[in-house]
């Protein structure tokens, strides 16, 4: 690692494309292997970094994400977007139960410091979605992989997920993934989608 010098800056960076604990694992590794950068602290969709100006600039770095799939993030409402779907990743898939107990839309206003209207039209300007339709997409995700478990009832799934009985769960779920609850987990899963993809 460099040594701390006059040289040496602090950014935050934004990055496109990190949808679980491994790419986070990854860019963190990554990075700091490159030998000229540390990762003072990272997360979905940020990383907090110190590098030497010297030796290191934002085409280095951007170097090191797109060999890995990712990509760093210049503009603010698309940085917003990022960090609206590395929000909604983490309420599904890390929140613990978390989502039974607040409104999608009061977490993500907390979360992110902004109102949840102004959350929506950038998401929406940005994608080809709306920020209710891919909270819909991932919560559906993250039901696909509870099921998969098969040691969990559709009653604790529907609970854990903030659905107000199993019919509404069930309703959902066949509108977004095209068949019944049932009929999916006598399939093989293999029709999962990957977080970046959605």
């Amino acid at each position: 690692m460099q040594p701390a010098n006059l040289n040496t800056k602090t950014v935050t960076i934004f990055i496109r494309n990190m949808v679980s604990d491994s790419c986070v694992k990854v860019i963190k590794w990554e990075l700091e292997r490159s030998g000229f950068i540390q990762v003072e602290d990272i997360e979905l969709g940020r990383a907090v970094i110190h590098y030497n100006e010297g030796v290191v600039n934002t085409d280095f770095i951007n170097a090191i994400l797109n060999r890995n799939g990712f990509a760093l993030i210049d503009d603010k409402e698309k940085k917003l977007v990022e960090q609206i779907k590395a929000a909604v990743i983490q309420l599904f898939f890390f929140g613990n139960n978390v989502n039974s107990l607040i409104r999608n839309s009061d977490y993500l206003s907390q979360k992110l410091g902004e109102p949840y209207i102004s959350l929506s039209k950038a998401f929406s300007k940005h994608t080809n979605s709306t920020l209710e339709k891919y909270i819909i997409q991932i919560k559906i995700e993250r039901v696909k992989e509870l099921i998969s478990y098969d040691d969990i009832s559709l009653s604790e799934i529907s609970y854990t997920m903030g659905y107000s009985s199993v019919a509404a769960l069930s309703t959902q779920f066949k509108q977004v993934a095209g068949v019944s609850v049932h009929d999916y987990k006598k399939q093989i899963h293999s029709d999962r989608i990957p977080l970046n993809k959605i």
